[in-house]
């Protein structure tokens, strides 16, 4: 049994593709919709959901996790896996609704993550049956690249855009995440938002709005 998120939609009524965001930890969606107000302009036939993850965060009760981080919030390893496993059972069930809301094909939706976002979405993007339009992951890490080349059964087009000056994830993540990638069959872009935290430079938006745009394109 899957958990329903909460999402915000923006964009047409009718569209031809979908971007779905995916927040970071202690966040909620709409931290992230705000992504769309400049790329709506160069994607004018795109829909935007922002779903919030669904469990409060254990550090801020205001926002959401998708899982615990246990040398954050005391939680267990164990408790941190069980709680990832059945937010990709959510993240799968509310990309499933999303398509056949919209009436689309999974080629005409894209994932794009902020941190924990970016892990969630490297895990479910590779598992899903039909490969999607693509992923934007911004500020994460590949959270199991063991199981991922076990476990992958569609490879969609990746971009990895990561602040050389981050205090939270370390900027390394991005190459090993690239490489466990790319050893798994991946086409795997890199992007170094210069002298940036944690967060998203105009550099790197612009690069994922490009990158968005061209698999849009492609489909």
């Amino acid at each position: 049994m899957t958990r329903e998120l909460n999402a915000k939609r923006t964009g047409p009524a009718k569209a031809d593709s979908v971007v779905v965001f995916l927040h970071g930890y202690g966040a909620d969606g709409a931290d992230l919709l705000g992504l769309a107000d400049p790329m709506q302009p160069h994607l004018p036939r795109t829909a935007f959901y922002a779903p919030d993850a669904p469990e409060r965060c254990i550090n801020n009760p205001m926002g959401f996790q998708w899982f615990p981080i246990p040398w954050m919030d005391g939680s267990t390893p164990e408790q941190a896996r069980a709680s990832a496993e059945e937010s990709f059972r959510d993240i799968n069930a509310f990309l499933d609704k999303v398509l056949k809301d919209e009436g689309l094909a999974p080629s005409r939706l894209a994932l794009v993550g902020f941190s924990q976002g970016t892990m969630m979405s490297l895990e479910v993007a590779p598992r899903r049956d039909a490969e999607l339009a693509g992923v934007v992951g911004f500020s994460g890490r590949l959270l199991d690249p063991e199981a991922l080349a076990r476990d992958v059964k569609s490879r969609p087009p990746i971009l990895l855009a990561h602040g050389d000056q981050d205090p939270v994830v370390p900027f390394e993540s991005m190459a090993l995440a690239a490489d466990a990638l790319a050893g798994a069959g991946f086409s795997v872009r890199t992007h170094v938002m210069k002298r940036t935290p944690h967060g998203i430079s105009p550099d790197g938006l612009s690069v994922a709005l490009a990158f968005l745009r061209e698999r849009f394109s492609a489909g």
